[in-house]
């Protein structure tokens, strides 16, 4: 393994490394820089290039939203990374990642998505940089909507064109995200475009996020106001720094209470430019376009935590401070109509307004959407698995509970990374090792066979696996939730 590996793609060849075992290949664009005259565009085909490109460096990281630090790199932001056992095999199966959380950040280079152990195991495992925030889902005048679902369309194009030559099977691809990229996820499941480019799905923590186009115009046009161009166009905001915008976006979502009368639960979401039901990317929603069988389903790995909110909760300091009147608040704008508010109340009788506010919130965000794709899916003809994440990670005395986001580094095989030592600590026990065996290999079996090892969920049975210290398969465990949200798949966000 001296000689570093390269690999012809239909754009040029690409040197990458060897890395304990596997190769990777990093920085690889699938579209061409989305600035200048194609800046808030629909993404372009790739250039060609002469000679051998270097692979080993990731590529620019896209101008995201979320309190992190990370400084402008460059505009080649539409790039993708490639692990792979060995790039001379052949028919390997393909997981495609898309590592987008709240349509605000999408950061492959994160070491929480290292491919090392998915690869040891036999997967090719591809992990794309996409537009979010303003770049990537701005309601703009003069430019195509959900242009980070275009761009992860573009990069499955290319796992479809170039896959092969790095050992992978086109025909065994699957799409797979946690949080907005489970939403992502969602979304390719029922846009046309992405037809015929992957056969299987995994998804965690699917976000019920999406808008109606009259809020997302109206959502645009106060941020177009705040950094002060004339509307809400791609024109005006073409020449805008994009890090501006961004820096921007994070502060206007920091502020969103003060709109929660006119955006409503889009203000309680926490972000402002998601998916819009536009009629033409996203014709409907994921759930009515299975659930009336306008497209088929497919193999579905979907699942959620069982304390998704806990972790929003306990970072965002509010953790022990909700009072009734946030119960009564939280009920009244997120449970279902009608007299979900009181359905709650009634299912949880010994519940205080922390529970109440936890469970709505839980709910509303991840595990109900969840829960819905899984039987909408299975309604269109798919396959659904379901899970529950119920172990409680062991940091802060176990204040986290199985909160969101856990699954990540137990999923990758990263323990070590910054969000699994944040999750797990920094010598993660034997039930996190444990735990984090048996999620990779049902990842591992399911991206191979479409199988995830247990009973498929149906109405009726509705069999979920519970992934804990021993795992089990049991009738689904939040059963009081969804009798409150029976009959309420979600629908659009809308102006209140």
């Amino acid at each position: 393994m001296s000689d570093q590996p390269k690999v012809r793609t239909t754009e040029g060849v690409v040197q990458g490394c060897w890395r304990q075992g596997h190769a990777v290949f990093r920085g690889i664009p699938y579209a061409r820089p989305p600035v200048g005259a194609l800046r808030f565009a629909a993404p372009a085909p790739p250039h060609r290039w002469e000679g051998t490109r270097q692979a080993v460096e990731f590529g620019p990281v896209v101008p995201l939203s979320l309190p992190v630090d990370v400084r402008p790199q460059g505009t080649d932001w539409l790039t993708l990374d490639v692990g792979t056992p060995d790039p001379g095999a052949a028919g390997l199966p393909v997981l495609v990642w898309i590592p987008v959380g709240g349509y605000l950040s999408a950061v492959s280079s994160d070491p929480v998505y290292d491919p090392g152990a998915l690869a040891r195991a036999g997967v090719v495992v591809v992990t794309i940089n996409c537009r979010v925030g303003v770049e990537g889902f701005a309601f703009l005048d003069g430019a195509p909507p959900n242009r980070g679902f275009l761009d992860q369309v573009a990069a499955l194009e290319w796992v479809q064109r170039n896959i092969a030559a790095f050992g992978g099977d086109p025909g065994r691809v699957t799409v797979g995200g946690v949080s907005a990229g489970a939403g992502s996820v969602a979304a390719l499941l029922t846009m046309e475009s992405a037809r015929g480019l992957f056969r299987r799905a995994i998804a965690h923590s699917v976000p019920g996020l999406v808008g109606t186009p009259a809020l997302a115009r109206e959502v645009a046009a106060v941020f177009a106001g705040r950094v002060g161009v004339a509307g809400p166009t791609a024109e005006a905001l073409r020449d805008v720094d994009p890090w501006h915008l961004a820096a921007e976006l994070t502060s206007f979502n920091a502020g969103l209470g003060a709109y929660r009368e006119r955006w409503g639960r889009l203000a309680e979401a926490g972000t402002t430019f998601c998916p819009v039901v536009d009629g033409e990317v996203l014709r409907e929603t994921p759930w009515s376009a299975l659930a009336g069988a306008r497209v088929s389903g497919i193999e579905l790995l979907v699942g959620h935590a069982r304390d998704e909110f806990r972790y929003f909760s306990v970072v965002g300091g509010r953790y022990g401070t909700f009072t009734e009147e946030d119960a009564r608040a939280a009920l009244g704008l997120l449970a279902p109509e009608p007299g979900g508010a009181g359905a709650y109340g009634a299912a949880f009788p010994l519940a205080g307004p922390e529970e109440l506010v936890e469970a709505v919130y839980s709910d509303a965000l991840f595990r109900m959407p969840s829960l819905k794709l899984a039987e909408a899916n299975a309604a269109a003809g798919g396959t659904s698995y379901l899970f529950e994440l119920c172990w409680v990670a062991p940091v802060l005395g176990g204040l986290l509970g199985a909160c969101h986001s856990l699954d990540l580094p137990l999923a990758f095989g990263t323990l070590g990374s910054p969000i699994g030592v944040g999750l797990l600590g920094e010598e993660p026990d034997t039930e996190a090792v444990a735990l984090s065996r048996e999620l990779r290999e049902v990842w591992v079996r399911f991206v191979a066979t479409g199988d995830a090892g247990w009973s498929a969920h149906r109405p009726g049975g509705r069999l979920t696996r519970v992934l804990d210290v021993e795992s089990r398969t049991v009738p689904y465990p939040e059963e009081a939730s969804r009798r409150i949200w029976e009959g309420h798949s979600p629908v659009p966000f809308d102006l209140s």
